[in-house]
Protein backbone atom coordinates (compact mmCIF):
# COMPACT_ATOMS: atom_id res chain seq x y z
CA UNK A 1 0.00 0.00 0.00
CA UNK A 2 1.16 3.59 -0.64
CA UNK A 3 0.92 6.04 1.71
CA UNK A 4 -1.53 8.58 1.55
CA UNK A 5 -0.58 12.22 1.56
CA UNK A 6 -4.06 14.77 1.06
CA UNK A 7 -3.92 18.43 0.99
CA UNK A 8 -7.36 20.09 1.83
CA UNK A 9 -8.37 23.40 0.16
CA UNK A 10 -12.02 22.81 -0.16
CA UNK A 11 -15.18 20.63 1.19
CA UNK A 12 -14.53 18.39 -1.49
CA UNK A 13 -11.16 17.48 -0.34
CA UNK A 14 -12.37 17.14 3.29
CA UNK A 15 -14.35 14.49 2.36
CA UNK A 16 -11.84 12.58 0.63
CA UNK A 17 -10.04 12.83 3.77
CA UNK A 18 -12.93 12.27 5.95
CA UNK A 19 -13.18 8.88 4.04
CA UNK A 20 -9.80 7.78 5.13
CA UNK A 21 -9.96 8.80 8.63
CA UNK A 22 -13.80 7.33 9.24
CA UNK A 23 -12.88 4.62 12.10
CA UNK A 24 -9.04 6.19 13.28
CA UNK A 25 -7.96 6.00 16.46
CA UNK A 26 -6.63 9.09 18.65
CA UNK A 27 -5.42 9.45 21.93
CA UNK A 28 -6.65 12.39 23.53
CA UNK A 29 -2.83 12.93 24.50
CA UNK A 30 -1.86 12.75 20.49
CA UNK A 31 -4.71 16.01 19.88
CA UNK A 32 -2.86 19.36 19.77
CA UNK A 33 -3.99 22.63 20.10
CA UNK A 34 -0.88 24.81 19.46
CA UNK A 35 -2.90 28.32 19.59
CA UNK A 36 -0.15 30.79 18.98
CA UNK A 37 0.71 29.23 15.36
CA UNK A 38 -2.92 28.76 14.50
CA UNK A 39 -2.45 25.10 14.44
CA UNK A 40 -4.12 21.67 15.42
CA UNK A 41 -2.30 18.57 14.65
CA UNK A 42 -4.24 15.42 15.29
CA UNK A 43 -1.79 11.99 15.44
CA UNK A 44 -3.73 9.28 14.60
CA UNK A 45 -3.70 5.14 13.73
CA UNK A 46 -6.12 5.45 10.60
CA UNK A 47 -7.84 1.77 9.67
CA UNK A 48 -6.77 0.65 6.10
CA UNK A 49 -10.05 0.84 3.93
CA UNK A 50 -8.60 0.22 0.63
CA UNK A 51 -6.73 -2.81 1.32
CA UNK A 52 -10.08 -4.44 3.95
CA UNK A 53 -12.22 -3.37 0.75
CA UNK A 54 -9.77 -4.64 -2.34
CA UNK A 55 -10.27 -8.30 -0.03
CA UNK A 56 -6.73 -8.17 1.88
CA UNK A 57 -6.01 -10.87 3.88
CA UNK A 58 -5.26 -9.27 6.93
CA UNK A 59 -6.32 -6.12 8.36
CA UNK A 60 -4.07 -3.24 9.08
CA UNK A 61 -3.71 0.32 10.80
CA UNK A 62 -1.26 3.22 9.82
CA UNK A 63 0.17 5.98 11.55
CA UNK A 64 -0.86 9.51 9.69
CA UNK A 65 -0.97 13.38 10.92
CA UNK A 66 -3.77 15.30 10.55
CA UNK A 67 -3.20 19.01 10.36
CA UNK A 68 -5.57 22.09 10.33
CA UNK A 69 -3.95 25.22 9.40
CA UNK A 70 -5.51 29.28 10.60
CA UNK A 71 -6.96 27.39 13.25
CA UNK A 72 -9.28 30.87 15.39
CA UNK A 73 -10.18 28.55 18.11
CA UNK A 74 -10.49 24.87 19.07
CA UNK A 75 -13.34 23.45 21.78
CA UNK A 76 -14.54 20.42 22.39
CA UNK A 77 -17.57 18.42 23.81
CA UNK A 78 -17.49 14.63 25.99
CA UNK A 79 -13.81 15.11 25.48
CA UNK A 80 -11.48 15.64 28.77
CA UNK A 81 -8.06 17.48 28.42
CA UNK A 82 -6.92 15.73 31.97
CA UNK A 83 -7.88 12.04 30.46
CA UNK A 84 -4.92 11.84 28.14
CA UNK A 85 -4.87 7.88 28.01
CA UNK A 86 -8.71 8.07 26.71
CA UNK A 87 -8.97 6.82 23.05
CA UNK A 88 -11.58 8.26 20.79
CA UNK A 89 -13.15 6.49 17.36
CA UNK A 90 -12.85 9.04 14.35
CA UNK A 91 -16.25 9.00 12.47
CA UNK A 92 -16.05 11.73 9.94
CA UNK A 93 -14.62 15.23 9.77
CA UNK A 94 -17.24 17.73 8.45
CA UNK A 95 -16.62 21.60 7.29
CA UNK A 96 -19.87 23.99 7.89
CA UNK A 97 -18.81 27.59 5.85
CA UNK A 98 -20.04 30.66 8.33
CA UNK A 99 -18.79 33.57 6.68
CA UNK A 100 -16.68 32.32 3.68
CA UNK A 101 -14.19 31.28 3.12
CA UNK A 102 -14.35 30.59 7.53
CA UNK A 103 -16.36 28.06 9.08
CA UNK A 104 -16.12 25.24 11.47
CA UNK A 105 -14.54 21.87 10.90
CA UNK A 106 -15.86 19.18 13.43
CA UNK A 107 -14.45 16.01 14.21
CA UNK A 108 -16.89 13.63 15.34
CA UNK A 109 -16.05 10.64 17.08
CA UNK A 110 -18.10 7.70 18.39
CA UNK A 111 -20.20 8.14 21.88
CA UNK A 112 -20.67 11.90 21.10
CA UNK A 113 -17.54 13.19 21.41
CA UNK A 114 -16.64 16.25 19.14
CA UNK A 115 -13.49 18.46 17.97
CA UNK A 116 -14.76 22.04 17.00
CA UNK A 117 -12.38 24.08 14.87
CA UNK A 118 -13.27 27.80 13.53
CA UNK A 119 -10.99 28.17 10.83
CA UNK A 120 -10.02 31.35 8.69
CA UNK A 121 -10.68 28.88 5.80
CA UNK A 122 -10.21 25.14 4.69
CA UNK A 123 -6.18 24.37 5.02
CA UNK A 124 -5.30 20.96 6.23
CA UNK A 125 -3.19 18.10 5.35
CA UNK A 126 -3.39 14.28 5.98
CA UNK A 127 -0.04 12.51 5.77
CA UNK A 128 0.71 9.01 6.26
CA UNK A 129 4.09 8.68 8.76
CA UNK A 130 5.01 4.90 8.90
CA UNK A 131 4.44 1.69 7.56
CA UNK A 132 0.89 -0.54 8.67
CA UNK A 133 0.69 -3.10 10.95
CA UNK A 134 -1.75 -6.02 11.51
CA UNK A 135 -4.69 -5.37 13.60
CA UNK A 136 -6.92 -7.82 15.00
CA UNK A 137 -10.27 -6.50 13.40
CA UNK A 138 -12.15 -4.56 11.02
CA UNK A 139 -14.31 -1.80 13.17
CA UNK A 140 -18.52 -2.84 12.57
CA UNK A 141 -20.84 -0.31 12.31
CA UNK A 142 -24.31 -1.24 14.03
CA UNK A 143 -27.15 0.33 12.46
CA UNK A 144 -30.00 2.12 14.09
CA UNK A 145 -32.55 0.09 14.71
CA UNK A 146 -35.46 1.52 12.28
CA UNK A 147 -32.48 0.84 9.71
CA UNK A 148 -32.07 -3.39 10.79
CA UNK A 149 -32.65 -5.64 7.87
CA UNK A 150 -36.09 -7.60 8.30
CA UNK A 151 -35.53 -10.85 9.11
CA UNK A 152 -38.23 -12.82 7.00
CA UNK A 153 -41.19 -11.04 8.34
CA UNK A 154 -43.78 -10.64 5.70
Amino acid sequence: MDTLKFVVLDEEDLEVVSTHLQDAVVKVADVHWRAWEKRVVIAVNRFDWENAQDGGAEYRRRRAALRFERVLSCKSRDISPAGKDAVLNLLAVEFAATDEPSGVVTLVFSGGAELRLEVECLEAELADLGPTWVTAARPVHSLPEDEQPKSGRR
